[in-house]
């Protein structure tokens, strides 16, 4: 629902002193503390300082722990995450340059990404039930600690529904803040659009810091379940028109972004909506105003990136701090005091690493109690396996582990349209590697080792796709192979990912066997593609076992998007493939796979 002018008043009383605008929050000013640049005696100061402190896609990290592998989190580079960790480096950072003029801002992808956020979000809701008093968050209650300012809403946020976003919102002493996230009856702001923060200079005007909250257009094709007739998305550009021209005129000293949304202007949806899934570059070249911009939503660590806006000139500083707390991200402004105004005169970020600081015990005791729920729900055992399956070798081979991600899928969906008029229909299905570590050991197997096969928060769809149509959606999966000419050594660190497609982005399909020829150009890649023995028919009509991200449109797959569904699940895929091994009881690799997939180069099997 549309915020509106109480829910303004109420959050601003909560938080101090501050009068509600039309489309966002005044802020009361911060406890003055004595200016250094103040000689005692009453002099003005001509300059002074501000620190913003920036976090983004921290994704349900709050302690160092990785629930997959019941054990810290480690990485080939040996980063750290959390925000146990980044709290240690919020108060160095306050220290420094003093707390009074420093805040602290989140990017997004909040409520999301570890088994932690999703105990609270599905197996003990916030949402409440059965009469019990809802738990809090563990992400509220370590960001209520930290004393977040702001925090704009990324794409995650919407994945468990609204009802768990606004239960999440009402969690947390900041506002949730989302320019472009419109209530799609009214098209009015469906949650607080920005904040204008007070920071007091003894002897000298408060500095006003206008922070605009964007987040990402594509919600609308990866939540479209969750958010359709309900929000709607424009694009951040646009807003950033309407809402940057708005601070200024309220007095904006200081304009800086939030937004949930990559640098580079790439979309990996396609034409799905009219506008750029990766827009943050073009908000700071198009939109006249903005000093500073926290980018989101692509999981890359950018320290320092400098965009000219190009009615101005005017140089805006962006940066991104990596993801799940592994970074934070440190914006020093320089204010000199021109005609009674402060104005910019200069701007610096850079980026801190979060293995440097230890967690701070007071995010760890506060987390305690729902990491320990946690650490047991994840490591109960749910069944056996005949022989270990890895994920090691899945972006480049034909491998159990990722044929049976697509035995659960074509099963459940089998079973679905059983009855149907879509009975008689082959059923074919779609999974990537998520995760290159995932793993199932032979022996007993724990739901978290299940769990770690699917990461994300995915939900099964089923759509028809004639034969013709599945052969233009493996040619679009294969382009994340680079072209390999036959002879050329084969770098298997070199061979995936080409133009920066991400491991998600890459499809195996069960049900049709077929070479990728990596010699050839993308589009011109599959070859021998059969099914049931048989040359493909590309008029006959398949059924393909799809996860709602790729069907709404994410990556572009061709025709997915528009063709017609069958059967969906509210379910997540993840707990799908748990609830099929309690039920089956053992997974043998020996049963299932055998429709096959291979590289090659000019007809030769590269492996």
């Amino acid at each position: 629902m549309p915020i509106d002018r109480r829910t303004f008043l109420n959050r601003t009383a909560a938080t101090g002193a501050g009068v509600a605008l039309a489309g966002g929050v005044v802020a009361g000013a911060d406890t003055a503390q004595a200016d250094p640049r103040d000689d005692g005696h009453g002099h003005r100061p001509h300059r002074t300082s501000l620190r913003i402190l920036g976090t983004t896609d921290v994704h349900g990290h709050v302690l160092n722990w990785d629930y997959f592998t019941n054990a810290e989190y480690d990485d080939a580079t040996h980063n750290d995450v959390g925000l146990a960790k980044v709290a240690t480096l919020v108060e160095q950072a306050r220290e420094e340059a003093g707390r009074h003029r420093t805040l602290l801002i989140d990017a997004g992808d909040i409520i999301q990404g570890t088994q932690l956020s999703y105990y609270y979000a599905r197996v003990d809701p916030i949402t409440g039930g059965d009469g019990k008093r809802p738990p809090k968050h563990p992400m509220a209650l370590a960001m209520n600690h930290m004393k977040y300012d702001a925090a704009a809403l990324g794409n995650h946020e919407f994945n468990y529904g609204i009802p768990v976003l606004r239960a999440f919102e009402a969690q947390c002493d900041f506002p949730l803040i989302a320019a472009n996230a419109l209530d799609a009856k009214t098209l009015k702001p469906a949650f607080e659009p920005y904040i204008v923060k007070h920071v007091r200079v003894p002897g000298a005007p408060d500095i006003k810091i206008g922070v605009l909250g964007l987040t990402n257009p594509g919600i609308a094709i990866w939540d479209k379940a969750n958010v359709q007739g309900r929000m709607t998305f424009p694009g951040l550009v646009e807003q950033a028109k309407v809402y940057v021209p708005k601070l200024r005129s309220l007095g904006c000293d200081v304009v800086f972004c939030t937004d949930h949304s990559g640098l580079d202007g790439g979309t990996t949806y396609g034409d799905g909506v009219p506008y750029p899934e990766n827009a943050s570059s073009l908000v700071a070249a198009q939109v006249p105003g903005i000093d500073a911009i926290l980018v989101g939503h692509t999981h890359v660590e950018r320290p320092c990136t400098i965009v000219a806006n190009e009615e101005t000139g005017k140089q805006v500083v962006l940066s991104e701090p990596l993801m799940w707390g592994m970074r934070l991200s440190i914006f020093d402004f320089e204010l000199e005091l021109t005609g009674g105004r402060w104005q910019v005169a200069s701007v610096t970020a850079e980026v801190r690493n979060a293995n440097t600081a230890a967690e701070d015990p007071r995010v760890v005791e506060l987390v305690k109690a729902e990491h320990d729920v946690v650490v047991e729900y994840v490591n109960q055992v749910v069944g056996t396996c005949t022989a270990a399956m890895s994920a090691t070798e899945s972006t480049y081979k034909d491998t159990p582990i990722i044929d049976f991600i697509n035995l659960v899928q074509a099963d459940t969906v089998t079973k679905a349209l059983a009855g149907t008029g879509y009975a008689a229909l082959p059923v074919l299905s779609q999974a990537s590697c998520f995760s290159r570590t995932a793993a199932i050991p032979a022996g007993q197997v724990s739901l978290r080792d299940v769990a770690g096969l699917y990461i994300y928060e995915n939900t099964l769809d089923a759509k028809i796709l004639t034969g013709a149509q599945v052969k233009d959606y493996l040619e679009w999966s294969a382009a994340y192979f680079a072209q390999t000419a036959p002879g050329d050594p084969v770098d298997l660190t070199k061979i995936t990912n080409a133009n920066g497609t991400a491991d998600f982005s890459y499809d195996v399909l069960s049900g049709v066997s077929y070479d990728i020829d990596i010699a050839q150009p993308a589009g011109s890649r599959i070859v021998g593609l059969t099914h049931g023995g048989a040359p493909l028919d590309p008029a006959a009509q398949f059924v393909l076992a799809v996860n709602n991200y790729r069907s709404g449109g994410g990556s572009g797959y061709p025709h997915i998007a528009t063709a017609q569904s069958v059967w969906s699940s509210s379910d997540e895929i993840r707990n799908t493939i748990i609830a099929w091994v309690q039920a089956t009881g053992t997974i043998d690799p020996s049963t299932f796979g055998g429709d096959t997939w291979r590289l090659t180069r000019a007809g030769v099997p590269l492996f």
